[in-house]
């Protein structure tokens, strides 16, 4: 089983009185919201990541690249 942590937020009273009417789940809101928020932060790192290898990878040929994957490849 995972092992889970408490987090709490304070709302205003009538955004908790609206969200009971409607049978709003704060907890399942949490949850969407911030499982939505680190898969942004993570791509966020991800193309962070390729911006600053790109200049790097702009160097290599296509040809170098065609030879390198060839070569992986031959080594199976």
């Amino acid at each position: 089983m995972t092992e889970m942590a408490t987090i709490s937020a304070k709302i205003p009273k009538e955004k908790k009185k609206k969200m009971e009417e409607l049978g709003i789940s704060p907890s399942e809101v949490f949850r969407k919201a911030i499982d939505r928020e680190i898969e942004e932060r993570e791509w966020e790192q991800v193309i962070h990541k390729l911006d600053e290898a790109r200049p790097i990878l702009m160097k290599t040929s296509k040809e170098e690249w065609v030879r390198a994957i060839r070569e992986s490849r031959d080594e199976r």
